[in-house]
């Protein structure tokens, strides 16, 4: 009952908070997709500004959108009874995707800027923007190799798991100010006649897009910061048998035929040990969203 009544908790308010987000993420790539088709030269890859338009498109749909519901994978609650595993694969699937389309999107700017003799890595958009990507693949290379893969200790998954989670929300927030930075900046120098600060229908289309970007933030980081909504570690009961532990409330009988009390009682110590110390680390997993 009281499993049943965590899973339902706010969970109205929850899913109105993902429809909302998953429609304004949708939104948002359709405005950049009608923003390069409609206002700028469409898609292509021959040096030309149909090249460098591949880079606002991939960034709000991978490196914004997909990072965002690879946030909050593990925060779906008829995800819940999947096994962690599963989920585990599902987050750092979305995230190589989201990786992926950003540094294609990189390689479009690099290529179209030395196509047009274009000075590289000038600007702080180009700046943050790199070492966002940096940083962002170093946070999926060392996610696979300690979570994901089965070789990392107890002790150094449960000490990394905080830095994991921090550097992931910092890491989309700063992809999110970054894209703004970066429709701002080809804003003004895309539109000279008429001028940026007359305020032309490009201008005041691509802001809403701006807009978009910071509402998707906002609500991804919202729903990744609740705790109520993070999944329960009572779903991985039958995991921590697996592992080796016995599940919360109940304590397994050694079936050892070893007359010494002395014994039994150290087998129940070592075993509930064992429990805890696994319990600790499947909680503080509960709490991942990069």
């Amino acid at each position: 009952a009281l499993h049943g009544g965590r899973k339902m908790e706010d969970y109205g308010r929850f899913l109105a908070l993902l429809v909302s987000a998953l429609l304004v993420g949708f939104v948002s790539v359709i405005f950049s997709l009608v923003w390069v088709f409609h206002y700028r030269e469409g898609l292509s890859w021959d040096g030309s500004t149909g090249e460098f338009n591949w880079h606002p498109v991939l960034i709000v749909t991978g490196f914004v959108f997909i990072q965002g519901i690879a946030i909050i994978v593990y925060r779906l609650p008829w995800t819940w009874k999947c096994s962690k595993l599963l989920m585990k694969f599902i987050h750092a699937g979305l995230n190589t995707i989201a990786m992926i389309l950003a540094i294609v999107s990189m390689v479009a700017v690099f290529d179209y800027h030395n196509a047009r003799n274009i000075p590289n890595m000038y600007s702080l958009h180009s700046w943050i923007g790199l070492a966002a990507v940096i940083f962002y693949s170093l946070q999926l290379f060392l996610g696979c190799a300690v979570f994901l893969l089965p070789f990392a200790p107890v002790p150094l998954r449960a000490a990394l798991m905080p830095i994991h989670v921090y550097s992931g929300l910092t890491i989309f927030a700063t992809v999110i100010a970054t894209a703004l930075m970066g429709i701002t900046e080809k804003l003004i120098f895309s539109l000279q006649n008429p001028a940026y600060s007359t305020s032309p229908p490009e201008a005041t289309f691509v802001n809403c897009l701006g807009l978009l970007l910071v509402i998707f933030g906002a609500l991804i980081l919202w729903m990744a910061s609740r705790p109520h909504w993070k999944r329960p570690p009572e779903e991985n009961a039958k995991l921590l048998q697996s592992s080796g532990g016995t599940p919360e409330g109940t304590e397994r009988e050694s079936t050892m035929t070893d007359s010494s009390n002395a014994g039994k009682s150290d087998l129940r110590i070592n075993s509930e040990a064992a429990r805890k110390q696994n319990l600790k680390l499947d909680e503080a997993g509960q709490r991942s969203t990069m």
